[in-house]
C-alpha cells in the first residue's frame, strides 16, 4: 500500500466533549486516508489519550494538537505516525507526567503493567496516567516528552509498514 503523507494541527480548549469530538475526527480521516481500520483506531486511541491528559491538567485554555503520518521509504509502504500535545501545565502537573512516562517507557511488559495499574488505581480518584500506561499497552506506540517552562509535550509515535507485518 502506497502510504500518503499526512498532517494536520490544530490549536483549541481541550474540554472532555472536544476530545471526543476530535477522536472521531483522527479515526475518520485516517480510516479515508490510509484505509487500514486498526491503524486509524490506534491514532484515535492515542489521540483521545492524550487530549485527555492534557486537558485534565491545563491551566489555561489552549491545547495545541499534531498528528502525522510521514512515509520512510521509497516503496512508501513505511510510515512513522505520530501524535503531540502541546499545552501549559503548573510544575507539579509537568513533574508528575515526567515520572509517570519515564515509569510508562521503562515497563518491560506495558500490557501488563497496564493491567497492574488499573488495578491498582481502581479506588482512587483523580488518578493519572492509565491514559498514558494504555497507549503504551493497546499500540506499538513509544512515549516520550519535552518540557519547556511552564510547557509540556508528549509525543506518541511509531514506525509501522502498511500492506504487511507491523
Amino acid at each position: 500500500m502506497l502510504v500518503p503523507q499526512t498532517s494536520f494541527n490544530m490549536c483549541f480548549p481541550a474540554t472532555s466533549q472536544l476530545v471526543s469530538v476530535v477522536r472521531r475526527f483522527v479515526q475518520s480521516l485516517y480510516e479515508r486516508v490510509l484505509k487500514d481500520r486498526v491503524t486509524s483506531s490506534m491514532l484515535a486511541i492515542a489521540t483521545h489519550e492524550l487530549l485527555e491528559n492534557a486537558s485534565k491538567f491545563n491551566i489555561d485554555d489552549e491545547t495545541t494538537l499534531w498528528v502525522s503520518v510521514t512515509p520512510q521509504t521509497e516503496s512508501l509502504s513505511d510510515a512513522v505516525v505520530m501524535i503531540r500535545t502541546r499545552n501549559r501545565a503548573t510544575p507539579e502537573n509537568i513533574l508528575m507526567a515526567q515520572r509517570m512516562i519515564t515509569t510508562v517507557r521503562s515497563a518491560e511488559d506495558p500490557y501488563k503493567y497496564y493491567q497492574e495499574l488499573i488495578l491498582a488505581t481502581a479506588d482512587l480518584p483523580d488518578v493519572s496516567g492509565l491514559g498514558l500506561a494504555r497507549i503504551r499497552a493497546e499500540t506499538p506506540m513509544t512515549i516520550d516528552f519535552k518540557v519547556e517552562g511552564d510547557e509540556i509535550e508528549i509525543v506518541a509515535q511509531a514506525q509501522l509498514r502498511f500492506g504487511g507485518g507491523r
